[in-house]
């Protein structure tokens, strides 16, 4: 498994017109390093993948939802864990494929970072995303094509959570999403621990993104054409494929 071959793998990406839109970069804040991923919905392909259908299991790894997308001609720019998921690699919220809810809504207010509210949805209708609290997601109308439910929001319009606090200890690698004012999804993993609040400002100020939701914590990863730092099975993973 390969993790430190990063810097030329830069380079094809953002120079590569093979690649469209898509950009992978290493990005520096705060002291800390995150790998950022951003995503054009009018350009990239961005999936949400949890069972095989030919197995009825789920793929559990980057390199099972290759396989499968290589046999329909697609290459994976890039892939990550979607949100916080139960024992049986469950997603533990709402999990929406092709149109078609999986999982519904978790509605549960207490149990770690799920349940630290408000937690909200991230999700995909064509060629708009959107990051949405729990609540306001069920008067959505209609169904998103591609959506999970994580906890807890790091953002909704550009005010950091309530309860994240600036001096906490509390110290993990931490993974998201945020959906930026531009109109592009940023998917982010940081290189070291961080606590929530300057995960959530690094979304803020560096990315530009009001609205962002954590995914997961020390099992984060992703994966490149070159590269995969995957240590632990996922339930949801997303991709960006050409």
């Amino acid at each position: 498994m390969t993790v430190f071959r990063f810097l030329p793998l830069i380079l094809l990406m953002s120079c590569s017109p093979a690649s469209h839109a898509f950009k992978l970069e290493k990005v520096v804040s705060g002291g800390m390093l995150y790998t950022v991923a951003e995503v054009d919905l009018t350009e990239d392909s961005l999936e949400l993948h949890w069972l095989n259908p030919t197995t009825g299991q789920p793929y559990a790894s980057f390199s099972q939802v290759q396989q499968r997308l290589r046999k329909t001609g697609k290459t994976i720019l890039f892939a990550t864990n979607s949100g916080i998921y139960a024992p049986g690699l469950r997603p533990l919220g709402l999990h929406v494929e092709n149109g078609k809810t999986l999982v519904g809504i978790n509605n549960a207010r207490s149990g770690g970072n799920f349940a630290l509210l408000p937690n909200g949805v991230f999700w995909i209708r064509g060629q708009r995303a959107g990051v949405t609290e729990t609540g306001a997601y069920k008067r959505l109308n209609p169904q998103p094509t591609f959506a999970t439910q994580s906890g807890p929001l790091l953002l909704a319009g550009g005010q950091v959570h309530p309860a994240f606090n600036k001096g906490s200890s509390s110290f993990k690698v931490r993974s998201g999403v945020g959906v930026c004012k531009d109109g592009r999804v940023r998917f982010a993993v940081s290189a070291g621990p961080v606590n929530f609040y300057a995960f959530a400002v690094f979304f803020r100020d560096r990315l530009n993104c009001p609205d962002a939701l954590y995914l997961d914590g020390s099992i984060s990863a992703y994966a490149t054409p070159e590269n995969n730092t995957q240590l632990a099975d996922f339930a949801g993973i997303w991709t960006v494929s050409r």
